[in-house]
This record gives structure tokens, sequence and C-alpha cells, in this order.
């Protein structure tokens, strides 16, 4: 893992209308429609997007549209400029001045892997 990869991308000029899976990171500049699955991966939607999909990812970093349901295992960011019509699903949230969001957030903590955690205080956390 000590080689760094380019992350695979989808030119503005480039519409997919159905499902994206994959395992590597992927940018979107282009238009998409359906849903796209990136499970242990990093997710750009480029400032030229328009995305009409539902997202999951490890990481999910919005600086274009996207009209859709957002579900990371990370941590989701909305850039300055960016619209977001859907609700979001993150162990983290990061919002910029003058991103627009219209939505639901729900922001869980191990999305229920370790029951033990559960009673776990808010501020509690090793490492």
């Amino acid at each position: 893992m000590a080689v760094e990869t380019t992350p695979a991308r989808i030119g503005k000029s480039v519409v997919i209308r159905g499902e994206v899976k994959g395992s590597e990171d992927l940018i979107v500049d282009g238009r998409v429609e359906g849903t796209v699955s990136l499970s242990e991966s990093r997710l750009t939607i480029g400032a030229n997007a328009n995305v009409a999909a539902d997202l999951t990812a490890k990481d999910v970093l919005v600086l274009g549209q996207v009209q859709g349901n957002i579900v990371a295992s990370g941590r989701v960011e909305l850039r300055a400029g960016c619209v977001v019509a859907g609700d979001i699903r993150a162990l983290r949230l990061s919002v910029e001045d003058n991103a627009v969001f219209r939505g639901k957030v729900d922001l869980t903590q191990a999305a229920a892997k370790s029951p033990d955690s559960a009673g776990a205080t808010h501020a509690g956390g090793a490492a």
C-alpha cells in the first residue's frame, strides 16, 4: 500500500445511468443517475458534477450538486458552493459556509458493530 494511486475519474461530458460500483477512489465531474457504491474508498463529487443518485462510500467530498442520500462509514464534507438535497448518514460531517443542504442528518458512532459500546459516554475514546 506504499504506492499512491490516482483516483478514477468520470469526466464532465460523461453521463452514466445505472449503478456504479468500485473499490478505488473516484472523482465524478459529469452526470450520474442511479447509485454509486464505493464501500472502502473516497468519493469526490466535483464542482461541475450533477448527481441524481444514492451515494455510499467510506468518505464523501461534495463540491457540486447531489440529489440523493449519502451514506459514509467515515466522513462527509460539504464544501462551499455545493448543493445537496437528501439525507446524510455518517460518522462525521463537515459543512463549510455557503454550502446548501436540505435533508436530515444521522451521525452514528460505530454503526451498531459493537453492541457493548452502546452504553459508552459521548466523550469516550481510547487511542
